[in-house]
């Protein structure tokens, strides 16, 4: 599904709000000053995403996964390389930065990370459709990126397409790669279009 130029603009706006409410947040929680980059949007069918992350993401992924559902639902999922989320745990909690495997503690940190990016993504959405939106709570996932998509599209064969955003974490001079995916079916999609028409 192709975006007007508009649409696209609108998208980015809002999901760039999110991203402010997420950074100021986690900021708080912390202690520490963490900034997401402004984000670069795209929308992909659903077969499409692991081509479009596949280059991006080593095979293992670490993930947090929610459920929303309402007038719109589908899922919300946080996308990261393996390494690369732990070491943004590790920057944003202070634990030793050599680590290579999730300790409880640093799955706690991504969880809360996770949840409350996901949050603020709905949250905007959620207010710019008038509408309220259920989330269900959000798990963390450590397996490869083909395995995570076909448990989604198995269990909810409506889902059609990916909304995909990509930016950056920045914490203590370190650059981390993200990725926001909001996967909806066609009729959710279509609603939230139209109210990125109303916006213009």
């Amino acid at each position: 599904m192709i975006l007007t130029e508009k649409q696209r603009d609108s998208l980015t706006e809002l999901i760039n709000i999110a991203f402010h409410r997420t950074t100021a947040s986690l900021s708080e929680l912390t202690g520490n000053r963490i900034l997401l980059d402004p984000p670069k949007i795209d929308i992909v069918p659903i077969e499409e995403i692991s081509e479009k992350l596949g280059e991006k993401l080593n095979k293992e992924i670490a993930t947090v996964h929610q459920i929303f559902t309402g007038p719109v639902s589908g899922d919300a999922l946080l996308l990261m390389d393996y390494n690369g989320a732990i070491k943004l745990a590790s920057l944003v909690s202070g634990e030793d930065i050599e680590l290579d495997y999730f300790s409880l503690s640093l799955r706690e940190v991504l969880m809360e990370m996770g949840n409350i990016l996901l949050n603020a993504c709905l949250g905007v959405f959620g207010n710019l459709l008038e509408m309220h939106i259920s989330f269900s709570v959000p798990k963390l996932h450590l397996e490869e990126l083909d395995s995570l998509l076909d448990t989604l599209t198995i269990v909810n064969e409506e889902l059609k397409y990916a909304l995909i955003a990509f930016t950056k974490f920045r914490v203590k001079d370190s650059a981390i790669d993200g990725y926001l995916v909001i996967i909806l079916g066609v009729a959710s999609l279509e609603k939230l279009i139209e109210a990125l028409e109303r916006l213009g």
